[in-house]
């Protein structure tokens, strides 16, 4: 048993200190993680990465409420998804009248690049996750884990407890799946 599996299990068991004992181990890939995904985000992306971590392992211990966690596999995919949640979040919030509505901010050098990928809507992308996790829930984990958490198809094909190969096909199947409906179809 990992170190990281052990603290949880004492977390669930609602031990006090085990929380603080698991920030320590956990908080560099949590870190790595987090900068990998929101490197990825359109220009003028005000959280940074330490906040987003922050953010989400305090959904992930919540010391109000035992979480039951398996494995470090678990946690891992969990934060990914409290990673994915915070950004919808504030993705929502700034697309709110509030934060300028439907309002787009255009910095002057991204205004004169131009790119061969498009960018997507993340409440877009969002949308079409949720009808993926209908269709497909393991395709629709993958993608959360590679483009909200960032992992390497290696890393999610563990967190999952898949083969690489595998979770290639699958990949390949979601980013497919995601591709088409992007495009309207």
């Amino acid at each position: 048993m990992s170190d990281v599996t052990r603290i949880l299990s004492a977390m669930e068991q609602g031990d006090p200190q085990a929380a603080a004992q698991l920030l320590p181990l956990v908080y560099d890939e949590l870190r790595q993680l987090a900068a990998q995904r929101l490197a990825e985000e359109k220009p003028g992306q005000t959280l940074q990465a330490t906040a987003l971590v922050h953010e989400a392992y305090l959904r992930l211990v919540d010391t109000h409420k035992a979480q039951a966690w398996d494995s470090r596999r678990h946690f891992f995919a969990a934060a990914a998804e409290a990673m994915r949640r915070i950004l919808i979040e504030q993705a929502r919030r700034k697309r709110s009248a509030k934060h300028g509505g439907g309002r787009a901010r255009i910095d002057l050098d991204e205004a004169l690049v131009v790119g061969d990928e498009p960018r997507y809507e993340l409440l877009s992308l969002d949308e079409l996750l949720e009808q993926l996790a209908s269709a497909d829930p393991q395709a629709a984990e993958l993608v959360k884990l590679r483009f909200f958490a960032g992992l390497t198809g290696d890393q999610a094909a563990e967190i999952l407890g898949m083969a690489p190969r595998s979770a290639d096909r699958l990949w390949a199947y979601a980013r497919a799946w995601l591709f088409e409906k992007l495009q309207g179809g």
